[in-house]
This record gives C-alpha cells, structure tokens and sequence, in this order.
C-alpha cells in the first residue's frame, strides 16, 4: 500500500495577512478592495505623440514609446510612415521590484538595423503623485522631448505617471513589469484578468405526437416510422411507432440543452425503418428558436401542425414530385421554470430557473480576495529551467473570474478581489488553479497544449459565519496515477455578507431547484445526459471569448467525468456511511454499558428517568428535545471554526493502491486487454459506479443528519435549536393525546390536502451541508 510521505502537510492553515493594506499606512484604499493585500504600482500611461522629429530624409518616421525603469523596460506597439501617432497603452512596475530612481520614456523611430533615437521624457520617482480610487484618474499631459544632453526638441509625447494600487481602473488592461518576459501580443492577452459569463441555458421540450399523410417509399409494406430531432451536435429519436401507418402516433418528449443567442435551428426528420441499417427519409422541417414560445410555468402550451419539407421519390429514373406535404403534430417549448444542471449536484453553484421572472431576491453578497499561492510545483521547462506560469479561475453563478498570470514564479501574488450576488446560501464557490501554456502562442512549443491543472478548493457558503471574514491557506491536491499530490498552497480571503437575514432564513424551508424539478421531474438518465451537453455548451463557448477560458478549465472546474467508477471513490463512501452507523453503534455500547451496571450511578439515574417517563408519558417528546437542544448549545463552543477543505484521509487517497488508481485513471471503455475482459470489465464499471452514487447519497443523508446540531452550517443549526426549544414548551404544555391524535391525521391525510411540492421539513433537511464538500 502507498503511504503519504511525512513531510506532506494537508491541512488548512489560518493566516494573519494585512487585507487593505494594514492600518500603518493610512491609504483610503476603496472597500472593494479590503480582502486584499494593497500592492503599490507605478502607472505610465502613454497616450499619443505629436511633430514627432524625422531623421528620413522624406520626413516620416515609425514610431513606439520604450518605457523603462531600472531593469525593466516596456515597449508600444510602432506604426508606420506617422508623426502623431496613438497608442493609449498603459505601463504598470510593481514598487517591490523598482530599483532605480527615475523613470525614462524614449521615442524611437523602428528601423531594420538600428532604431533611432526620437527624444525622451523622464521622471523623478519622488515627484510622481499618488492616487487612490474613487478618485477620478489622472489627466495626461503634453511634455516637450529632450535629447540625452537635455536640450529641448519640437516633438511632444502626452503623459499621465502616477502611483496607484491594485483597485486602479488601468490595472487590468495594462502591461505588467511581472510579464516582462512575454514578448508575443496574443500571449499578452492571455495574462490578463477577465470576467467571463456563461451563457444562458434552457431546456427545449420538444413532444412529438403524431404525423399525417406520409408517403413512404414502398408502398407493399407497413411503415416502422421514427423522428429524429437533431440540434447542433445533440441527436435524439424516439420510439418507432406502433401505429404502423401512414398517420403514426408517438406522444414522446425529446429535451434538449441550447443556449442563448441560438444560433442553430431545431432539425426533425421523419425516418421509415426499411432495413436494420437503412432508414428512409419521408420529410423534414427546421424550427428557428427563435420563435418557440418560452413557458414559466407547468400549464400546457398549445400544440401546432408543422409541414415537411417535400421530399422526392424515384419511380424508374425519374423523380417524381410529390402533390402535397406531410404534416406534424408537435408541442415545442422552452422551458423556462427548470435550473439547466451544468455542475455536480453537490457542487452546484447556482440554482435559479433560467427564466428571470422567477428569480427571487438575492439574499447576501459574496467577496473572495486571491492573494497568493506558495510552495507551486514546477509544471513545466522553459529555456532549460523549471517554471510555472500560475492563474487562478473562480466560478460562482453565471460569472467566471480569471485572475492575471504570474509569470515564472512558484509563489504568485495576484491580490485580486472579486464579488457575486448570493441567490441560495447553500451553494459553492470552486476556485481553481492551472499553469498557463499558451503565452507564446506565436512559437511551435506551445501548439496543441493544454492549461496543467495545479488543483483546486471548494468553499460552502452555508459553512460560513456572516459577514466574517475567512483568511486561509488551502492546501492544493490533485490526484495523479501515482497517488495524491500536494501542488502547493492558496492563500485566499472569504467574506459572505447577508443583506436580508429574513430571507436566507426562510430559504431553509423551500425547495433547493425550481418548482418544476418536482411538479414534472426529469429522470436520472435525462439528467446525466442533460448535464453531459450543457457542460459541453459552456466549455465551447467559453473557449470562443478572448482570450478564451479554455475547455481543459472549464471541465476541471464543472467536475467532468467524476461520475465514472473509482474504486477509491467507492470505499470513501463506504466508510463515509460507517462513520455515519458509527453513532448508532456507540449508543449501542453505551446502552450495554448501562445493563450490564458499568457505571453504578448512571445506571441508577437511567432507571429513574425510564419510570417518570412511563408514568408520565406526555414528558418523552419535550424530554427528547430539550435533550436535543441542550446538546445543541453544548456542542457550540466546539463547532468548526474554519471552512471545510480537501480531506485526503475521508478520500481515501492517502493509501491508494497504485492498481485502483491505474483502474480511476483507465480510459472509458477500458484499453486492457483482452476483449472479454474489456467488455466485462466496462460492464462492471458502469454498474459499479451506479453503486457508488447510491452509496455516497445515502452517506450525505446520514451526515446532514450529523450536522444538524454540528454547526457546521450555522443557521441551520441556529433554527433546529431554537425549533427543539420552542417544540419542547409547546409539547409541554399540550397534552400527548392531542399531539399523537394531529400527528396520526396529519400523516393519514387525504391526496387532496397534499402538495406536490417537498414538505418543509425535508427541505431544511436537503440544505443542510454533508462532507461532500471534503471528499478530493
């Protein structure tokens, strides 16, 4: 068995850094930015030049601006033939590394074998003022260009120098003194940080019913009659019908994943089965998107005729065209009252319908400051050496965060702060972290390459005291065929602020997804393939924004492919489930304790309680709960403290066996050999990992259980507690037989008084957090 080396350190550390720059500086640094350390940088803003001099004998020139500060030195893009060139480029040098005294800024003119001198302007870093947003920015000015013996030239170049932090509008757009390596413009693009969207995503239902009036091509047979619906690369059909005529019957639903702005039509074809591998076409149509009717709710819509398209049959050699056009009876939509699944279940980050008419308030905000990382293993060789080029993606909701690239260092300081809206406290955060490959995108080194995943941390809302903030290293863990492995450490800042204390409350009481998941839910089939093709959507159209959020990013950080069998994965929740009997077990041997007279005194106490509540049995109910109650209260002075973090032990990836893992990290289906093994091996794969998810349910069920008194999430447990109070007085003060008459009614109820919705009870109980979030 493998073992973890004893150097490595898993766990989570709680960290003291100075967020919004300490109070030793007194800096008004924005609150927008208090999650972060306050980094200082010396901004050049070059704007444009005007009469610049020309040494060309036809008085043009090809001008750029060279910027440089002691050893660092950043260069415009040059244009061609022009003397009142534009470039509006920003320049940003990190005070940490400045060693010089003054700034410098040459014009040169581009030449093929020497670049000529044009003038300069130059700064004497102690007169450069400071800025500090909200403040609007900083005016550029003209300044005259000097020779280097500092004699005054016609040409002038418009400037704005200033220092300023992280929070200045220019910082994102602007070169960086940390990337002074990048040479490329494509790769420039790529270091910068951005926020992306996801695009909108709907569910399309499209319900075949029947067709009217086909004309199949051999007439002397029944027709065994189907209708493919194809959507771009999603394909689906239905049924043959049983009604094998030229008037075939289907009421089938296809559902599709398509994503606003639908770019392809909706394409149905009615097919004639002639031949176990030929399928004749007797017609199609395509839909626009555009026009289907959008439904917000479970009434029906109205069904409509489409006609298809004529399609031609042979008679000898010749085509004969067909007099009229078969018909189609459908009922498409798209539905709005439904949240299109893109992520895991436990991990889900978003649940509102896609429509926004039901979206309901937001309840809080969330604010993530990514300061920096340590201790990043080398994930690659540039020029001889070992480096690693670091970026971090955050996902909540709809709104992706890239952070900028930290060229070649293991220990990154990014401190970047970024804020969502909170709809659903009982939600996760994933931030993840990926070496960046594509930054000399011009050269043949990085073609066909792929971001390396560096590794990732997931944060529960719910686990999260309000308006606390959270300052903690992260240990980053991937798992490689090898075995666990630490990649290094993130050191991130985590605030969750409720704006209506009312509303998250209540949230606790209602169902987790939408209305519609319940009054017409899709089965577990629909869903994974449902799921499968809204990753695929987000993935591609992400890659297509500049600079593109890779696929490679996009499917570690959606947890792609994490429902295939993993017989590591399938031991964890095992054990995970033996944690959760655990507690029976233990009141198990306490109670043999107790008869078998191990503790005098308990035991003597215990027979006092069992008669006072057989004579007085109104007392069990209240006793129950004001024990639970007052276990509640007890528990809270060790309730967690820090947010829960990647647990290699309940992952059971610490002592992995290298055959399960080289079985985890096998392809699907499996490349061993021979071929019965392969197809029983596949088999048992598939079956397995049905097991495995059953399992893992069953282990979440018992620990939100565990952690309703826990404090794990607390809120929820702030609500039990005070629900077993309150219940304790009033099954106090009323009398059993009332209590067990209403409770017997209640749940003898008849369907009409039933609502299809989840009960509270079960809804407080399904947002409750399992240590889903721990498991690697």
């Amino acid at each position: 068995m493998m073992q973890r080396p004893p150097h490595e350190d898993f766990s989570l550390k709680e960290t003291k850094p100075h967020l919004g720059g300490g109070n030793a500086t007194g800096d008004k640094l924005t609150s927008t930015y208090d999650l972060v350390e306050q980094m200082q940088y010396l901004y050049v803003r070059v704007v444009k030049a005007r009469e610049l001099p020309s040494k060309d004998i036809t008085g043009s020139c090809d001008p750029y601006t060279e910027v440089r500060l002691g050893n660092y030195k950043g260069v415009t893009r040059h244009f061609e033939k022009k003397t009142n060139p534009e470039w509006n480029q920003v320049f940003a040098f990190s005070k940490d590394r400045i060693q010089a005294s003054v700034i410098e800024v040459t014009v040169k003119d581009k030449d093929v074998m020497k670049d000529d001198f044009l003038g300069r302007v130059w700064f004497d870093l102690h007169e450069v003022p400071k800025r500090v947003p909200p403040d609007s920015p900083l005016a550029p000015q003209w300044y005259r260009l000097e020779e280097r013996k500092g004699e005054k030239l016609k040409g002038e170049l418009m400037l704005a120098v200033w220092w300023g932090t992280q929070a200045d509008e220019a910082f994102s757009e602007a070169w960086h003194s940390d990337a002074a390596t990048v040479s490329w413009a494509d790769g420039l693009a790529n270091i910068r940080s951005k926020v992306y969207l996801s695009p909108k995503l709907w569910y399309l239902r499209v319900n075949v019913i029947e067709a009217q009036d086909l004309i199949p091509t051999d007439k002397t047979r029944f027709p065994e009659v189907f209708v493919k619906a194809s959507l771009g690369n999603q394909a689906l059909r239905t049924r043959i019908s049983m009604n094998k005529s030229i008037n075939p019957t289907w009421n089938e639903d296809l559902m599709f994943v398509v994503a606003e702005p639908f770019e392809e039509p909706l394409i149905l074809s009615v097919e004639d089965r002639v031949a176990p591998n030929k399928d004749d076409v007797l017609g199609k149509c395509g839909i626009p998107l555009q026009h289907v009717e959008r439904r917000l709710d479970h009434k029906a819509i109205n069904t409509r005729w489409f006609n298809l398209e004529k399609h031609p049959i042979m008679e000898g050699e010749k085509k004969k065209e067909i007099k009229f056009a078969s018909r189609i009876h459908m009922r498409i939509c798209l539905e709005g009252g439904y949240h299109v699944l893109d992520e895991s279940t436990h991990y889900s980050s978003d649940l509102r319908p896609t429509a926004k008419q039901l979206w309901k308030n937001s309840t809080g905000v969330l604010e993530v400051g990514i300061l920096s990382a340590h201790g990043l293993t080398p994930m690659k060789t540039k020029d001889g050496r070992a480096t690693t080029d670091a970026y971090c993606v955050a996902k909540y909701g709809n709104k992706w965060i890239r952070t900028r690239t930290i060229v070649d260092s293991f220990a990154p300081k990014w401190n970047e702060q970024y804020t969502w809206e909170v709809f659903d406290p009982c939600t996760v955060v994933t931030i993840g972290v990926f070496d960046n490959c594509h930054l000399h995108s011009g050269g043949d080194k990085t073609v066909g390459a792929k971001d390396s995943r560096i590794g990732k941390v997931r944060v529960r809302l719910s686990t999260l005291e309000t308006d606390r903030v959270y300052t903690h290293s992260y240990p980053l863990l991937v798992l490689h065929p090898t075995g666990v492995k630490k990649m290094g450490e993130i050191h991130l800042a985590v605030r969750f602020t409720c704006s209506r204390l009312l509303n998250m409350m209540h949230m606790y009481s209602q169902p987790p997804l939408p209305k519609m998941h319940y009054i017409y839910p899709l089965t577990v089939t629909q869903l994974d393939s449902l799921r499968h093709q809204a990753t695929q959507i987000v993935s591609v159209r992400l890659s297509r924004a500049e600079p593109p959020l890779r696929k490679e990013v996009v499917e570690y950080m959606l947890d792609v492919g994490s429902h295939m069998w993993s017989m590591r994965r399938s031991k964890a929740n095992f054990f995970r489930i033996m944690g959760v009997f655990g507690g029976l077990i233990a009141i198990g041997k306490w109670f043999d304790q107790i008869c078998n007279w191990k503790n005098p005194i308990t035991t003597v106490l215990i027979h006092i309680l069992f008669m006072i509540l057989v004579l007085y049995p109104e007392l069990i109910l209240p006793t129950i709960f004001l024990y639970l109650f007052l276990i509640g209260i007890w528990y809270y002075k060790w309730r967690p403290r820090t947010p829960p973090h990647m647990d290699t032990r309940l992952s059971c990836a610490d002592n992995a066996h290298p055959d399960e893992l080289d079985e985890e990290f096998d392809t699907f289906p499996t490349s061993r050999p021979p071929d019965l093994l392969k197809m029983r091996y596949d088999r048992l794969r598939s079956i397995a990992g049905r097991i495995q998810t059953v399992v893992g349910d069953l282990a979440t069920q018992g620990e939100r259980l565990q952690s309703l008194l826990s404090w794990r999430d607390p809120r929820a447990t702030a609500l039990f507690v005070v629900f077993c109070l309150v219940a304790a007085i009033v099954l106090y003060v009323t009398p059993f037989q009332v209590v067990a008459l209403i409770t017997g009614f209640y749940v003898l109820r008849h369907p009409k008084f039933r609502h299809k919705l989840p009960g509270m009870p079960l809804n407080f109980f399904r947002r409750l957090p399992a240590k889903t979030d721990s498991m690697l």
